[in-house]
Protein backbone atom coordinates (compact mmCIF):
# COMPACT_ATOMS: atom_id res chain seq x y z
CA UNK A 1 0.00 0.00 0.00
CA UNK A 2 1.57 3.37 -1.25
CA UNK A 3 0.39 6.00 1.05
CA UNK A 4 0.68 9.78 0.32
CA UNK A 5 1.27 12.07 3.63
CA UNK A 6 -0.29 15.69 3.75
CA UNK A 7 1.56 16.29 6.96
CA UNK A 8 0.00 17.80 9.46
CA UNK A 9 -3.56 18.11 8.56
CA UNK A 10 -4.34 15.54 5.74
CA UNK A 11 -5.81 12.30 6.37
CA UNK A 12 -3.38 9.27 4.85
CA UNK A 13 -4.79 8.04 1.38
CA UNK A 14 -3.96 4.70 0.10
CA UNK A 15 -4.42 3.28 -3.25
CA UNK A 16 -4.66 -0.63 -2.19
CA UNK A 17 -3.50 -3.44 -4.19
CA UNK A 18 -6.25 -5.77 -6.81
CA UNK A 19 -6.07 -8.77 -8.45
CA UNK A 20 -7.20 -6.55 -11.34
CA UNK A 21 -4.64 -4.11 -12.45
CA UNK A 22 -6.11 -0.35 -11.66
CA UNK A 23 -4.91 3.12 -13.25
CA UNK A 24 -2.57 4.74 -11.15
CA UNK A 25 -3.95 7.80 -9.62
CA UNK A 26 -3.10 11.40 -9.51
CA UNK A 27 -1.33 12.64 -6.89
CA UNK A 28 -3.82 14.82 -5.21
CA UNK A 29 -2.70 18.44 -4.85
CA UNK A 30 -1.45 19.96 -1.36
CA UNK A 31 -1.95 23.16 0.01
CA UNK A 32 1.16 23.65 2.43
CA UNK A 33 1.57 27.11 4.67
CA UNK A 34 4.80 27.89 6.32
CA UNK A 35 5.32 30.13 9.14
CA UNK A 36 8.13 32.37 8.53
CA UNK A 37 7.83 34.70 11.01
CA UNK A 38 6.54 34.61 14.34
CA UNK A 39 7.01 35.66 18.29
CA UNK A 40 5.58 32.06 18.83
CA UNK A 41 8.70 29.97 18.59
CA UNK A 42 8.07 26.56 17.57
CA UNK A 43 10.56 25.07 15.60
CA UNK A 44 14.74 25.96 16.56
CA UNK A 45 17.24 27.20 14.23
CA UNK A 46 15.09 30.29 13.38
CA UNK A 47 14.71 33.83 14.83
CA UNK A 48 11.78 34.89 16.51
CA UNK A 49 10.17 38.37 15.77
CA UNK A 50 7.21 39.68 16.88
CA UNK A 51 4.76 39.66 13.97
CA UNK A 52 3.48 37.23 11.61
CA UNK A 53 4.17 35.76 8.18
CA UNK A 54 3.24 32.61 6.06
CA UNK A 55 4.28 31.66 2.75
CA UNK A 56 1.34 29.74 0.81
CA UNK A 57 2.10 27.29 -1.68
CA UNK A 58 0.54 24.67 -4.28
CA UNK A 59 -2.18 27.50 -5.69
CA UNK A 60 -1.41 28.66 -9.07
CA UNK A 61 0.89 31.31 -7.68
CA UNK A 62 2.82 30.81 -4.93
CA UNK A 63 1.96 34.08 -2.28
CA UNK A 64 3.67 35.44 1.09
CA UNK A 65 1.31 36.74 3.75
CA UNK A 66 2.09 39.61 5.88
CA UNK A 67 6.04 40.03 6.01
CA UNK A 68 6.13 40.54 9.76
CA UNK A 69 8.33 43.53 11.56
CA UNK A 70 11.92 42.55 10.30
CA UNK A 71 13.31 42.13 6.88
CA UNK A 72 16.55 40.70 7.94
CA UNK A 73 15.07 38.92 10.29
CA UNK A 74 12.19 37.32 7.14
CA UNK A 75 15.35 36.90 4.96
CA UNK A 76 17.19 34.95 7.14
CA UNK A 77 14.32 32.23 8.20
CA UNK A 78 12.87 31.68 4.46
CA UNK A 79 16.78 30.62 3.96
CA UNK A 80 17.14 28.58 6.87
CA UNK A 81 13.83 26.61 5.91
CA UNK A 82 15.21 26.61 2.40
CA UNK A 83 12.65 28.62 0.84
CA UNK A 84 13.54 31.19 -1.93
CA UNK A 85 11.86 34.44 -2.24
CA UNK A 86 12.13 35.03 -5.65
CA UNK A 87 9.14 32.27 -6.03
CA UNK A 88 7.07 34.42 -4.53
CA UNK A 89 4.44 35.62 -6.92
CA UNK A 90 2.46 38.04 -4.83
CA UNK A 91 2.39 39.51 -1.02
CA UNK A 92 -0.52 40.12 0.42
CA UNK A 93 -0.94 42.07 3.73
CA UNK A 94 -3.81 41.92 5.87
CA UNK A 95 -3.02 45.36 7.72
CA UNK A 96 -0.57 48.70 8.05
CA UNK A 97 0.60 47.79 10.92
CA UNK A 98 3.94 47.75 11.03
CA UNK A 99 4.45 43.77 12.42
CA UNK A 100 3.21 43.18 9.48
CA UNK A 101 4.55 45.22 7.16
CA UNK A 102 8.09 46.19 8.26
CA UNK A 103 9.67 43.30 6.52
CA UNK A 104 8.41 44.29 3.03
CA UNK A 105 10.94 46.27 1.62
CA UNK A 106 13.58 44.01 2.65
CA UNK A 107 11.20 40.94 1.06
CA UNK A 108 11.13 43.54 -2.25
CA UNK A 109 14.10 43.36 -2.48
CA UNK A 110 15.10 39.85 -2.82
CA UNK A 111 12.15 39.63 -4.94
CA UNK A 112 11.46 42.62 -6.95
CA UNK A 113 8.90 40.64 -9.21
CA UNK A 114 6.10 40.38 -6.50
CA UNK A 115 3.52 42.10 -6.88
CA UNK A 116 1.85 43.65 -3.76
CA UNK A 117 -2.10 43.18 -2.84
CA UNK A 118 -3.64 45.52 0.21
CA UNK A 119 -6.61 46.24 1.34
CA UNK A 120 -8.05 49.73 0.40
CA UNK A 121 -7.60 52.28 3.20
CA UNK A 122 -3.28 51.94 3.90
CA UNK A 123 -1.99 54.98 4.38
CA UNK A 124 -1.08 57.67 1.62
CA UNK A 125 3.22 57.25 2.49
CA UNK A 126 2.76 53.55 2.25
CA UNK A 127 1.07 53.56 -1.20
CA UNK A 128 4.26 56.26 -2.62
CA UNK A 129 6.91 53.82 -1.14
CA UNK A 130 5.57 51.44 -3.31
CA UNK A 131 5.02 53.54 -6.18
CA UNK A 132 8.72 54.88 -6.05
CA UNK A 133 9.93 51.41 -6.30
CA UNK A 134 7.53 50.93 -9.31
CA UNK A 135 5.89 47.84 -7.55
CA UNK A 136 2.78 46.28 -9.04
CA UNK A 137 0.09 46.76 -6.45
CA UNK A 138 -3.32 46.13 -6.44
CA UNK A 139 -5.74 47.78 -4.18
CA UNK A 140 -8.81 45.20 -2.89
CA UNK A 141 -11.78 47.39 -2.49
CA UNK A 142 -14.53 44.50 -1.85
CA UNK A 143 -14.49 41.24 -1.01
CA UNK A 144 -13.70 39.09 -4.53
CA UNK A 145 -11.85 36.39 -5.87
CA UNK A 146 -7.69 36.99 -6.47
CA UNK A 147 -7.41 34.17 -8.18
CA UNK A 148 -7.54 30.47 -8.83
CA UNK A 149 -8.95 29.14 -5.06
CA UNK A 150 -7.71 32.16 -2.76
CA UNK A 151 -10.14 34.99 -2.20
CA UNK A 152 -10.28 37.98 -0.07
CA UNK A 153 -12.63 39.01 2.82
CA UNK A 154 -12.28 42.35 1.59
CA UNK A 155 -11.16 45.53 3.79
CA UNK A 156 -13.31 45.16 7.36
CA UNK A 157 -13.12 48.09 9.33
CA UNK A 158 -13.36 48.29 12.85
CA UNK A 159 -10.96 51.36 13.33
CA UNK A 160 -8.14 49.79 11.40
CA UNK A 161 -8.81 48.50 8.14
CA UNK A 162 -7.82 44.90 7.64
CA UNK A 163 -8.52 41.41 4.89
CA UNK A 164 -8.00 38.06 5.76
CA UNK A 165 -6.74 35.83 3.16
CA UNK A 166 -9.67 32.96 2.34
CA UNK A 167 -8.57 29.66 0.42
CA UNK A 168 -11.06 27.17 -0.64
CA UNK A 169 -9.61 23.79 0.01
CA UNK A 170 -11.08 20.23 -0.24
CA UNK A 171 -11.91 19.65 3.10
CA UNK A 172 -13.12 23.25 3.62
CA UNK A 173 -11.85 27.35 3.57
CA UNK A 174 -8.02 28.00 5.02
CA UNK A 175 -8.15 31.26 6.88
CA UNK A 176 -5.29 33.48 6.86
CA UNK A 177 -5.63 36.37 9.27
CA UNK A 178 -2.81 39.07 10.57
CA UNK A 179 -4.50 39.98 13.34
CA UNK A 180 -8.08 39.36 13.49
CA UNK A 181 -8.28 43.44 14.19
CA UNK A 182 -12.18 43.35 13.32
CA UNK A 183 -12.92 40.27 15.03
CA UNK A 184 -11.77 36.64 14.15
CA UNK A 185 -16.03 35.62 14.16
CA UNK A 186 -16.33 38.16 12.27
CA UNK A 187 -13.75 37.37 9.76
CA UNK A 188 -14.77 33.95 9.92
CA UNK A 189 -18.34 34.43 9.65
CA UNK A 190 -17.42 36.45 6.22
CA UNK A 191 -15.35 33.73 5.21
CA UNK A 192 -18.45 31.02 4.61
CA UNK A 193 -20.68 34.38 3.53
CA UNK A 194 -18.35 34.52 0.37
CA UNK A 195 -18.03 31.37 -0.52
CA UNK A 196 -20.99 29.51 1.03
CA UNK A 197 -18.52 26.78 2.45
CA UNK A 198 -17.39 26.35 6.20
CA UNK A 199 -13.80 26.96 7.54
CA UNK A 200 -11.66 23.67 7.99
CA UNK A 201 -8.78 26.21 9.57
CA UNK A 202 -8.04 29.31 11.16
CA UNK A 203 -4.39 30.32 10.84
CA UNK A 204 -2.70 33.63 12.34
CA UNK A 205 -3.25 36.17 15.14
CA UNK A 206 -6.73 36.22 16.57
CA UNK A 207 -6.28 39.48 18.98
CA UNK A 208 -6.92 38.08 22.50
CA UNK A 209 -4.26 38.82 24.18
CA UNK A 210 -5.87 41.24 26.46
CA UNK A 211 -8.98 39.65 26.51
CA UNK A 212 -10.99 37.91 29.76
CA UNK A 213 -11.42 34.92 29.74
CA UNK A 214 -14.79 35.02 29.86
CA UNK A 215 -14.65 37.03 26.24
CA UNK A 216 -11.98 34.40 25.43
CA UNK A 217 -15.32 31.25 26.28
CA UNK A 218 -17.51 33.47 23.93
CA UNK A 219 -15.00 33.36 20.81
CA UNK A 220 -14.59 29.44 21.62
CA UNK A 221 -18.69 29.14 21.58
CA UNK A 222 -19.07 31.26 18.53
CA UNK A 223 -16.39 29.43 17.00
CA UNK A 224 -17.70 26.01 17.61
CA UNK A 225 -21.01 27.20 16.27
CA UNK A 226 -19.90 28.26 13.16
CA UNK A 227 -17.81 24.54 12.48
CA UNK A 228 -14.77 25.82 12.35
CA UNK A 229 -12.72 22.37 12.62
CA UNK A 230 -9.35 23.53 13.03
CA UNK A 231 -7.21 26.22 14.76
CA UNK A 232 -3.76 27.29 14.66
CA UNK A 233 -3.55 30.66 16.39
CA UNK A 234 -0.83 32.34 17.44
CA UNK A 235 1.00 35.53 17.30
CA UNK A 236 -1.17 38.57 18.85
CA UNK A 237 -3.70 35.74 20.34
CA UNK A 238 -2.16 35.57 23.55
CA UNK A 239 -0.85 32.17 25.82
CA UNK A 240 -3.83 32.36 27.79
CA UNK A 241 -6.23 32.40 24.55
CA UNK A 242 -4.17 29.65 23.10
CA UNK A 243 -4.31 27.46 25.87
CA UNK A 244 -7.83 27.32 25.74
CA UNK A 245 -7.74 26.58 21.87
CA UNK A 246 -5.89 24.00 22.77
CA UNK A 247 -8.43 22.41 25.62
CA UNK A 248 -11.16 23.82 23.19
CA UNK A 249 -10.20 21.81 20.03
CA UNK A 250 -8.09 18.80 20.92
CA UNK A 251 -6.43 16.41 18.50
CA UNK A 252 -7.89 19.08 16.10
CA UNK A 253 -5.75 22.16 17.29
CA UNK A 254 -2.87 23.05 14.74
CA UNK A 255 0.26 24.27 16.01
CA UNK A 256 1.12 27.46 14.39
CA UNK A 257 4.44 28.92 15.64
CA UNK A 258 7.43 30.21 14.00
CA UNK A 259 8.69 26.91 11.24
CA UNK A 260 5.08 25.10 11.41
CA UNK A 261 4.42 23.54 8.05
CA UNK A 262 0.95 23.00 7.64
CA UNK A 263 -0.44 20.77 4.70
CA UNK A 264 -4.37 20.52 3.77
CA UNK A 265 -5.47 18.87 0.60
CA UNK A 266 -6.65 21.32 -2.16
CA UNK A 267 -9.41 18.83 -3.99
Amino acid sequence: MRSLLCGLLCAAWAVAPSAAAEPARTPAAVLRLTVVFNNVEQRGGLTPGWGFAALVEGLERTLLFDTGADGGVLLGNLRRLGLRPQAVDAVVLSHAHADHTGGLDAFLGAAPGAEVWLPAGFPAAFLHALADRRTRLRTVTAAERLFDRAYSTGPLDHGLVEQALVIDADPGLVVLTGCAHPGIVRIAESATQLTGRPVHLLVGGFHLMRAAPAEIDAVVARLRALGVAKVAPSHCTGAAAIARFRQAWGADFVEGGLGAVIEVPLR
